[in-house]
């Protein structure tokens, strides 16, 4: 009985570290304020995307624009939220739509166990989140908490030959609701190193068929930053 009493301790170790408490002293982020040209509104909505970062990478490589360096990258993470995105046929996208202040507390410290970041949820609320119909922040990362809480996330940090089927494939297997159409792998270009894994929606929020295409061809071997754990 004891192998299955510590295989059973470390994986509860592990989900602990992934959902960790947030902060005592957590805080909500200023809000941001966009340059002219990043403000893209009136464009129509023609899809949804999920988007799930690959979090040793970010850490590695130190995230990027207004999100650097923010995430809570001390951590034992894999997979976490990265944000919902309403999207249009066709660049430019939908970004910065309306004027938005800072989130309230609460909603930071909600959404803490999926995007252990306040600068990056700022980030998604006020380029994603004011672009489509949701009343206020709370009703947004509502949606968004309910998309990615319905993902079982699978461990991938165990896959000899790691390359963007086997990520497809190791999804599926978790979640034999969504098809290798429905998952965009994104690699670094140069060094395909994993960094996200989006999944599609149609405008009710079903899986769909990523338009343009599902990312990294699945015969594309992927490197992958370590977890603190080796747990992911």
């Amino acid at each position: 009985m004891r192998a299955p009493f510590l295989l059973a301790l470390a994986t509860a170790l592990a989900a602990g570290f992934a959902h960790a408490a947030p902060p005592a002293d957590l805080k909500p982020a200023p809000a941001l304020t966009p340059r002219p040209d990043e403000i893209v509104a009136g464009v129509p909505i023609a899809y949804y995307v999920l988007a799930l970062n690959w979090t040793p990478e970010w850490c590695r490589s130190g995230g990027s624009g207004a999100t650097a360096k923010e995430m809570e990258c001390a951590q034992a993470l894999g997979f976490t939220l990265h944000g919902l995105w309403p999207d249009g046929a066709h660049p430019p996208y939908p970004s910065f739509c309306k004027p938005a202040g800072a989130l309230e507390a609460s909603t930071v410290r909600e959404m803490w166990r999926r995007t252990p970041s306040a600068v990056l949820l700022q980030h998604e609320w006020q380029k994603h989140g004011t672009c489509a119909a949701w009343p206020d922040a709370k009703a947004y990362f509502a949606q968004a908490a309910k998309l990615y809480d319905r993902i079982a996330l699978p461990k991938i940090e165990g896959i000899r030959d790691l390359t963007a089927g086997a990520v497809r494939a190791a999804f599926i297997a978790k979640n034999p609701w969504l098809t290798a159409d429905e998952l965009f792998v994104q690699s670094q270009r140069g060094t395909e190193a994993l960094t996200e894994v989006r999944v599609c929606y149609d405008l009710k929020f079903t899986p769909a068929a990523c338009p343009g295409g599902n990312g990294a061809p699945d015969r594309v071997r992927l490197t992958l930053a370590s977890s603190r754990t080796g747990a992911f």
